[in-house]
């Protein structure tokens, strides 16, 4: 027979040894060009640019006319 254990374990007791897998939040800053919040060190999706000069060549927008 396989061991079983011999009473039943308390959540409060399951919760302490599980409490180091919390998840952590995204470190966040705002962009220095267009304010919008960004990754630490990744190129602005917003704007597109990444230690102050322009990275990623973003496509305008085209707003639908009726």
């Amino acid at each position: 027979m396989t061991p079983l254990p011999k009473r039943k374990t308390a959540k409060a007791r399951q919760g302490e040894r599980r409490s180091h897998l919390a998840l952590t939040p995204k470190a966040l800053m705002n962009c220095p060009q267009c304010g919008s919040p960004k990754l630490q060190h990744h190129v602005c999706t917003v704007c597109g640019n990444y230690n102050g000069r322009e990275a990623v060549e973003m496509e305008k927008s085209k707003k639908k006319s009726k």
